[in-house]
């Protein structure tokens, strides 16, 4: 069957395209990037190890490049997607995959939209043609538009009004950023969503949803050369955009702490803090996530070792280092076990943030961190599906689609130094936004 698929399609080159470069990935495979007139870029990995393709479609647009009062219109086009197209009633595009054994999801975040399939081998063909044709056909009139509407509204509620840490997490973002975009959530304020027009839609779309602003990746079982022309084929009559000068609105640098005391519906208090910290294409993203990882990674790690193993005070307390293309934040999160005050859990806290940037830390513990991390890049290029999503993810944020290696081989020129530095740059009171949840019982 592979030999009379290759056969299908001629192995020369397509018109017009243009190969940028060849990338090592990793020991063994390439990725071979390419580029069509209209600007589509295209990143191809061949790798035979299992009969499945990866196929991904990454846009360079997300809840930053949206303006105020129009927020959230990224996260509904990530609905709007999968609806009917010119030639696809509402309903044919899942059908067909579906059918095909494939399995398709998409997400949406601060800095882009991604949509990615998983297929056999065999259905490649259907997947080219089911996503060129929703990039270049999408309906969009008022039906379409409200009922989407009606679902993304019901999401808010479900996972932000009606969910304790989700709206946590959003006051504590909004509360931190005074200017920059990263202040208002990827799913959009309330009044944003019920005030979306369909003209909204169709502006967006024609905006952001154009072949210059996207790329495809393409991974797993295939043969560059067809798979190129069959994706040249099917993108190559689109027309490509004047995309606009993002807007971009720096966030000034704190300089005072901002706290805030909450009450939710939880039966112990919480504890939620943030630092601003550095993109991701910043020298220190990387000694600060082993950092992290010192602190707060696993059971062995200092916080968790000291405030849910041994002091019993936290049932669950963590780390998350934004990975932006602007500079994002850091975020702690702590759960109180009964009886415990949200301060309990910060003067823990406070102690080992302190002496990260008073003391070096032990090789032993920088070793452990660095397993740790290690494990967890790899680990997540096991399959097609892991290589698209990362070559998709480092692409679009850092234009750089290997940096996931670059990343290893950072790793190992790591010492003790580099993370005084970081801890003594980022972990500073006076930048620190806090907000303190207590409980319900106590608002009555």
């Amino acid at each position: 069957m592979k030999d009379e698929l290759d056969s299908v399609e001629s192995s020369a080159p397509s018109a017009g395209v243009e190969h940028l470069r060849s990338i090592p990935f990793g020991p063994s495979l390439v990725v071979e990037q390419h580029r069509l007139p209209n600007g589509l870029n295209i990143l191809l990995l061949e790798d035979h190890q299992a009969p499945v393709i990866a196929y991904h479609t990454w846009f360079r647009v997300g809840s930053r490049h949206e303006k105020p009062g129009k927020t959230g219109l990224a996260h509904l086009f990530e609905h709007l997607m999968f609806n009917e197209t010119e030639s696809l009633p509402a309903g044919e595009f899942d059908r067909r995959l579906e059918e095909a054994g494939a399995e398709s999801n998409a997400s949406t975040w601060l800095d882009w939209t991604q949509y990615n399939v998983s297929v056999p081998r065999e259905a490649f063909d259907l997947v080219v043609e089911l996503e060129a044709e929703r990039m270049k056909n999408l309906v969009l009139r008022d039906p379409q538009v409200t009922s989407e509407k009606e679902v993304v509204a019901n999401e808010r509620r479900y996972r932000v009004d009606d969910e304790v840490e989700g709206a946590v997490n959003e006051l504590l973002w909004s509360t931190a950023y005074q200017k920059h975009a990263y202040g208002w959530p990827t799913i959009g304020w309330m009044p944003d969503i019920e005030g979306f027009t369909t003209s909204d839609c169709q502006q967006f779309y024609r905006t952001y949803y154009a072949p210059n602003n996207a790329t495809v990746i393409v991974c797993g079982d295939i043969t560059p050369e067809q798979t190129l022309n069959k994706i040249s084929a099917a993108y190559g009559d689109m027309p490509s955009a004047e995309l606009p000068v993002e807007d971009v609105n720096p966030e000034p640098p704190q300089v005072e702490q901002r706290i805030l005391e909450i009450k939710k519906p939880t039966t112990t208090e919480k504890l939620a803090l943030a630092y601003h910290g550095p993109a991701l294409g910043d020298a220190d993203h990387l000694p600060l996530s082993i950092l992290g990882e010192v602190l707060f990674g696993g059971r062995a790690s200092r916080v968790v070792k000291r405030l849910v193993r041994n002091l019993e005070l936290a049932s669950d307390v963590r780390i998350f280092v934004g990975p932006f293309q602007h500079p994002g934040l850091i975020e702690i999160f702590a759960s109180a076990r009964d009886g415990i005050k949200a301060e309990e859990l910060l003067e823990i806290i406070d102690q080992e943030l302190e002496r990260v940037r008073t003391e070096p830390v032990a090789p032993s513990e920088i070793a452990r961190a660095l397993a740790r991390f290690e494990l967890s890049l790899l680990s997540g290029l096991e399959t097609a599906e892991g290589k698209a999503s990362t070559l998709g993810f480092y692409e679009t944020v850092l234009m750089q689609p290997d940096a996931a290696f670059q990343r290893l081989e950072a790793l190992r020129q790591l010492t003790p130094s580099d993370l005084l530095r970081v801890a003594r740059r980022f972990f500073r009171d006076s930048g620190r936004t806090m907000i303190l949840v207590r409980t319900q019982q106590e608002a009555a």
